[in-house]
C-alpha cells in the first residue's frame, strides 16, 4: 500500500461538480493499493498516517500528529500510485490491486483511521474526481507499507 500524505490547510474532492469530501486543517491522503496488500498493510498505513508527526508544536518543531492538533483526514483512492514507468513512457498498472480488493482495503484503511477517533472525509472509489489541495508548508510525505522507500 502506498500513500502520498500532505499537510493541508484545506482540501476537497468533488465528482461531477458535487463535493464529496472537504477538510480544513489536516491530512490529504492519496492512497494506492497494491496486488499483494492485505488487511495488515491497511492497518500499518492507518497507524502510520494517524501518528505521523508533521504538525508544528509551540517551538515550531514538527512534533505533533493530526490527532494531536484535532485535524481531519481526506482520503482519496489513487491506483496511479502503482504506475510503473521503468520501461517506456506509458505507465503500467499491473501491480495495482484489482478494483474489488482495492476498494475493500481502501474502506478498511478509512475504518482504521476512524477507530482512532479521526473524522475522515473521502472521495468516491473509481470516480473521475477533482481534488483541490492547499498544501501547508509544503509538507509531503511518501509512505509504502512494504517499506520499498
Amino acid at each position: 500500500m502506498r500513500a502520498v500524505v500532505q499537510r493541508v490547510v484545506h482540501a476537497d474532492v468533488s465528482v461531477a461538480g458535487e463535493t464529496t469530501g472537504t477538510i480544513e486543517k489536516g491530512l490529504m491522503v492519496l492512497l494506492g493499493v497494491g496486488e499483494s496488500d492485505t488487511d495488515k498493510d491497511a492497518e500499518y498505513m492507518a497507524e502510520k498516517v494517524c501518528g505521523l508527526r508533521i504538525f508544528e508544536d509551540e517551538d515550531d518543531k514538527m512534533n505533533l500528529s493530526v490527532q494531536d492538533v484535532g485535524g481531519d483526514i481526506l482520503a482519496v483512492s489513487q491506483f496511479t500510485l502503482y504506475g510503473d514507468v521503468k520501461k517506456g513512457k506509458r505507465p503500467s498498472f499491473s501491480t495495482a490491486a484489482r478494483p474489488d480488493e482495492a476498494n475493500r482495503l481502501y474502506r478498511y484503511f478509512i475504518d482504521c483511521c476512524k477507530k482512532r477517533g479521526l473524522k475522515v472525509e473521502e472521495g468516491i472509489f473509481q470516480a473521475e474526481m477533482l481534488v483541490k489541495i492547499h498544501n501547508d508548508g509544503p509538507v509531503t510525505i511518501l509512505i509504502d507499507s512494504q517499506k520499498t522507500f
